[in-house]
C-alpha cells in the first residue's frame, strides 16, 4: 500500500538551493485541498484547575458580549454565541476580570484582536497585558481600533497563564489558565473585497512572462500554505512551452520563503534564502510536465510586508532521469552511505510527498538518519546537472 503514494513523489521535481535555517528542515511542504487557514488552536491549558477568565463585556460596541468563566475548561475554549460589531478609529472598554476557578496563585495575561485578518495573533496585535493575583471584580481596558483594520470578522483572543512571563505567545500550551477566544466584526477600516491572491482558487494571474510586480501581503490575506503561519500570495503561471521559469523575490524587504506547487496544491520545489540576494528567495525550475503551477509567497515565520516578484523564462538544464542512488544498506538503522560522484543537497520525503529532512552532501557521503522516523522514504540527490533519486526503508 505503501508504493500507492510513489507515482506523486516521483513528481515532486526539485532543483538546487540552500538553505541557512535547519528548522526548515522539518517543514510539511506537502499542500492538499485541505485550508490551512486558521487560527492556532492547539495550546490552552491541559488542566480546569485555578486561573481562569472571570468575566469579559465591551462597552460601546453594537451587539454585546458577557461571558462569565468557570468551570474552567481544557484548550481553547470558544465563545461565538455573542458577538460585538467594532468600528475602525474608535475607542472601546473591555472589561476583563483575570479570575480563578479553584485555589488563587498569581498568573499573566493578555489579550489579542486579529486587526489585519491574517488569522495570526501578531505582537502589535496586543491590546491588553496583566500580571497579578486573581481580582475581585472586572476592570477596564481602553482600547482603540486601528483604523486601518481590515473590515470583516476576525477573532480576539484572552490567554491567563500560570507560572508564565509577558509577553505570551498565544498558541502556547500550560498547566494552569486559560484561553478563549471572541468573534468580532470590524467595519471601515481597509476593504479586502477588491484583493486577490490569497489562495490558489483566486490567485493573481500571471499574464505575460516576464512578469514583474510590487506587492504587499501583510493586509487582506491569510495563511493557506503549511510551510509557515505568516499570511501569502498566490500566482498562477502557463508556461506556455518554456522549458523553465525562473520565479525571484530579490529586493523584498522582509525574509520571504518561496514555494511552486502544482495544480493539486503540492509544493513541487521551495526555496528560504536564495545565497546571492540575502533572506530573499528565487526558484529556478524545469515545467515538463506542468500546464499549470503556482508560486506562493510567504514570509520566515510569521514575516509579511512589500516585496518585489519578478517572474522570466529560466535556462535550467536540469534533467532528471532514472539514475539511482547508490545508498547502502537497504533497509538501513541509523547511518547510510552514498556512492556518487557529485556533491549537492540530499532530500528524504514521506510516502505522503513531505519534505521531511534534507543535508547537503559536501564530500561526505555518510548521513546519520537515526532521528527519522522509522518507514519507507523516496531519497533525492540533487547536484548541478542532475537528479537521482532512490527508495529505502528505515526499520
Amino acid at each position: 500500500m505503501l508504493l500507492y503514494y510513489f507515482p506523486y513523489i516521483n513528481s515532486l521535481l526539485s532543483t538546487t538551493y540552500i538553505m541557512k535555517r535547519i528548522a526548515l528542515i522539518a517543514i510539511l511542504l506537502f499542500l492538499g485541498t485541505t485550508s490551512f487557514s486558521q487560527y492556532c488552536e492547539s495550546g490552552g491549558p491541559s488542566s480546569t484547575a485555578d486561573s481562569n477568565l472571570g468575566a469579559l463585556s465591551i462597552v460601546g460596541a453594537s451587539g454585546s458580549i458577557n461571558f462569565t468563566g468557570c468551570p474552567g475548561v481544557t484548550g481553547v475554549q470558544y465563545y461565538t454565541a455573542e458577538t460585538v460589531t467594532l468600528s475602525a478609529g474608535a475607542s472601546y472598554v473591555l472589561n476583563l476580570q483575570f479570575g480563578t476557578c479553584g485555589g488563587n496563585f498569581s498568573s499573566v495575561a493578555e489579550v489579542w484582536i486579529d486587526y489585519n485578518g491574517n488569522n495570526v495573533f501578531e505582537t502589535s496585535e496586543s491590546v491588553v497585558t496583566w500580571s497579578g493575583q486573581p481580582m475581585g471584580a472586572p476592570t477596564g481596558y481602553v482600547i482603540t481600533v486601528p483604523a486601518n483594520s481590515v473590515a470583516g470578522m476576525h477573532r480576539m483572543r484572552v490567554m491567563q497563564a500560570e507560572q508564565s512571563t509577558l509577553p505570551l505567545d498565544p498558541c502556547a500550551g500550560f498547566t494552569w489558565g486559560s484561553v478563549t477566544d471572541f468573534n468580532v466584526t470590524l467595519t471601515g477600516g481597509i476593504d479586502c473585497s477588491g484583493y486577490i491572491g490569497d489562495d490558489r482558487f483566486n490567485p493573481r494571474v500571471v499574464g505575460n512572462i516576464p512578469f514583474s510586480e510590487n506587492h504587499n501581503s501583510s493586509i487582506c490575506y491569510s495563511n493557506q500554505s503549511a510551510a509557515y503561519v505568516s499570511p501569502d500570495v498566490f500566482y498562477k503561471i502557463v508556461p506556455n512551452g518554456l522549458g523553465a521559469i525562473k520565479v525571484s523575490l530579490c529586493g523584498s524587504t522582509f525574509d520571504t520563503f518561496l514555494s511552486i506547487q502544482d495544480q493539486n496544491g503540492m509544493a513541487i520545489y521551495g526555496n528560504d534564502d536564495a545565497g546571492n540576494c540575502g533572506t530573499s528567495s528565487e526558484i529556478e525550475f524545469p515545467t515538463a510536465g506542468y500546464d499549470t503551477v503556482f508560486a506562493v509567497v510567504e514570509g520566515w515565520g510569521v514575516a509579511s510586508g512589500d516585496y518585489t516578484i519578478v517572474i522570466t523564462e529560466g535556462s535550467l538544464d536540469l534533467s532528471e532521469n532514472e539514475l539511482t542512488i547508490g545508498m547502502h544498506p537497504n533497509p538501513a538503522n541509523n547511518i547510510i552511505y552514498l556512492e556518487s560522484a557529485q556533491n549537492g543537497n540530499v532530500q528524504f520525503f514521506s510516502t505522503q510527498g513531505r519534505l521531511i529532512y534534507e543535508t547537503i552532501l559536501n564530500n561526505d557521503f555518510e548521513i546519520d538518519v537515526s532521528h527519522l522516523p522509522r518507514g519507507l522514504y523516496m531519497v533525492k540527490l540533487i547536484g548541478d546537472q542532475q537528479v537521482s533519486q532512490q527508495k529505502i526503508i528505515l526499520e
